[in-house]
């Protein structure tokens, strides 16, 4: 059957160009790949090709050779190389998973040499063993003529070279000798690792956690013997027996770039018992039991039946948003502005027609006022007007303070860059109120739409958290936007950051700086701080710090520098579901107001959460500069767990309730390390739902 099974797969690879069957072919091989290969393949002069058919002809030759070079790296057990292939080319150029003409895959070459450093890179890459070896038999059958075939064909070589002439032919014959001898060394050597191999071991360490309410995730180590061969795959069973009978289910993980398992469709509510074993080319190892030894799907809602805070929150606020918008369809502001005072009608009107006068441009300097300025970069370039300026329109010029509730106001606004001209119209309806604050978000509304017209785009960006100020009594309001793809715009350019910072000539004392200096040396930490808040958590539970400091018109909250959009924090575990049966151990702790548990105890030496929570809780001390003992006087709250989407959770850390948020001019004693900041409480929600 293994003669046959050899004979089909000789023909299926009759097409293909036997590889190189020597050391120094593998050297060549190498060559070519870091040096002519590489930059020849990434440099191709489309005009010098005849046509798509030769272009696509010599690419396949080159993939050919690599996937030659791999099979040659493998077997020479050049673990650099290898992994600099699987690095520079997709398992599909490189055919990771198509068998050479001996039927081997360059996964079976590894592990039949016992190389294991090889073998975990091509099993991280998506590599498979040969489907051809269905027993143990047919492997031990397969490997043994190949040995067979090798040694026949060195000894007929030998005799050629012996009985023959010393001559060109000779020579060659020679080659071939040396090539074969080395080929039949590591047959033999794979036999040998083959016959010595043994099953593997049960996995170290299987540890069993609850996902959602209808799903547990296990998570596994590889097995501690290192006398077997390399472990390929494993497979998870569950059941709700501890004997495992019946088997309610049971998966085989053959990409082990993470050793773990998420089992999906179970019944909350319901208990699993959970094992795992391991399997390398001798067969499968014994099972390993999980830690614990079963669990029930469950969610901390399904303590009190509570809905999750958001849901339909999306919805409801763009039914309310239509409805407000079904409402002004038919007020004044879309009708004629004849029930408007003339005075009114004139001066709205001088205002429309400005944006479209061809006077209309961004502004070179500031005359004492409230401006706003758009900042658009990607990568090391910022856009600027012709002029080299970053683009600036002016909000007011009669505005010499600007108000931190109009300041919170815009921020909303930049939620809905494509309303503005509708909002434009609303607020100019209330303007017979003769409201100051009305007046400034009007000119405000009318700023955005010019800097939306002169750009010619309509999203701006987001706000920076503060606006700049000097003591020339200039206020700058700062948007930035990333650009990802090549877009272009009206009226402006892209320009290095360093080039603009360098050619601009200050206008102002270094001890005095305008708004503009200001903002054009500080521009790369606004940049950073721009990407920064858009970063997001990797998937897990977290426990998150609160904590306030208040002045007279404003509460900010303590963040990091490295991530602004969340509080500050310190990972508890990668799986962000807290069980039912967590969630009660919580809710039994405050009901007894017990302190933050710090200090380990005998009772509770068995609870995960427990054991994390104290870890957690050191690090995050550490973190904000508490010394240890002071947090036995905080608390966790225990209303309810932060849900961020599906993947990351957050458990909240308070101060004692006096302690929560710092009055003005109220010390605290504990301030935290550098690496932090703290933004407007409104700042930090819209970061947060960005």
């Amino acid at each position: 059957k293994m003669t046959q099974q050899m004979r089909d797969l000789q023909l299926a690879q009759a097409r293909k160009p036997p590889g190189p069957s020597s050391p120094n072919a593998a050297k060549r091989l190498y060559r070519n790949l870091s040096g002519k290969f590489r930059v020849n393949y990434t440099s191709f002069d489309e005009g010098s090709l005849v046509g798509r058919g030769e272009k696509e002809k010599l690419r396949k030759s080159y993939l050919f050779q690599s996937n030659a070079a791999l099979f040659e790296a493998v077997e020479l057990q050049d673990l650099d190389r290898v992994q600099e292939m699987l690095k520079h080319y997709s398992p599909e150029e490189l055919d990771l998973n198509t068998p050479n003409s001996e039927g081997l895959l360059p996964l079976d070459i590894a592990i039949m040499t016992n190389n294991a450093p090889i073998a975990r890179a091509l099993l991280q890459a998506g590599a498979k063993e040969s489907p051809h070896f269905v027993s143990l038999e047919s492997r031990s059958l397969h490997l043994s003529t190949l040995v067979r075939e090798a040694e026949q064909r060195v000894n007929e070589l030998m005799a050629q070279v012996v009985n023959e002439a010393p001559n060109a032919d000779c020579s060659e014959k020679e080659k071939q000798l040396k090539a074969w001898e080395w080929r039949f060394r590591l047959y033999k050597r794979m036999k040998a690792g083959f016959e010595h191999a043994r099953v593997p071991d049960a996995p170290s360490s299987v540890h069993l956690s609850v996902a959602s309410s209808s799903s547990l995730q296990v998570t596994f180590w590889e097995p501690l013997s290192v006398n077997s061969a390399v472990v390929t795959k494993y497979k998870v069973e569950w059941s709700c027996s501890p004997t495992f009978s019946p088997l309610l289910g049971e998966a085989v993980i053959d990409r082990l770039k993470d050793l773990y398992f998420t089992i999906q469709g179970l019944v909350p509510g319901t208990a699993y018992h959970i094992r795992v074993s391991a399997y390398n080319m001798k067969g499968w190892g014994p099972p390993q039991a999980s830690t614990p030894p079963f669990a029930i799907p469950s969610n901390w809602r399904e303590y009190d039946g509570r809905a999750p805070r958001r849901r339909g929150q999306a919805e409801a606020l763009d039914h309310l948003l239509g409805q407000v918008k079904t409402v002004h369809q038919h007020c004044i502001c879309h009708e004629p502005c004849k029930n408007q005072p003339q005075s009114r009608k004139h001066s709205v009107s001088k205002s429309l027609k400005h944006l479209f006068h061809p006077g209309s441009k961004f502004l070179k300097t500031l005359k004492r006022g409230l401006y706003l300025t758009a900042i658009f970069y990607k990568d090391d370039n910022i856009l600027v007007t012709h002029e080299d300026q970053i683009p600036v329109v002016e909000i007011d010029d009669t505005y010499s303070c600007l108000l931190m509730q109009d300041f919170l106001w815009l921020t909303k606004v930049s939620c809905m860059w494509d309303e503005i001209l509708w909002l434009r119209q609303c607020v100019t309806v209330s303007q017979s109120s003769c409201s100051c604050i009305l007046q400034t978000r009007f000119k405000m509304l009318l700023a955005i739409s010019q800097m939306q017209g002169l750009l010619g785009i309509q999203d701006l960006g987001q706000v920076f958290f503060e606006p700049i100020k000097d003591k020339q009594g200039n206020i700058l309001i700062v948007t930035l936007k990333e650009v990802k793809t090549n877009q272009t715009f009206e009226s402006v350019r892209w320009v290095p950051i360093c080039k603009l910072q360098s050619s601009r000539k200050s206008v102002s004392s270094p001890e005095e700086p305008t708004a503009l200096d200001t903002l054009l040396t500080s521009v790369q930490d606004k940049l950073a701080y721009h990407q920064r808040s858009s970063h997001a958590l990797s998937a897990g539970l977290y426990l998150g710090y609160l904590k306030l400091c208040s002045a007279v018109d404003q509460i900010r909250v303590l963040v990091p520098e490295q991530l602004p959009n969340i509080l500050c924090h310190v990972k508890i575990r990668s799986n962000p579901n807290i069980s039912r049966e967590e969630w009660e151990w919580l809710q039994k702790m405050a009901s007894v107001e017990e302190p933050v548990p710090t200090e380990p105890e005998a009772d509770r030496s068995q609870n995960p959460l427990f054991q994390e929570l104290q870890v957690a809780i050191k690090e995050l001390m550490t973190l904000v500069n508490i010394p240890l003992q002071e947090a036995k006087d905080f608390r966790l709250y225990s209303q309810e767990v932060l849900d961020f989407g599906d993947q990351v959770s957050f458990l909240l850390l308070l101060p004692p309730s006096d302690d929560v948020c710092t009055a003005p001019g109220q010390n605290n004693p504990y301030t935290p390390r550098s690496g932090f900041l703290t933004l407007p409480l409104q700042i930090f929600e819209l970061g947060e739902e960005r």
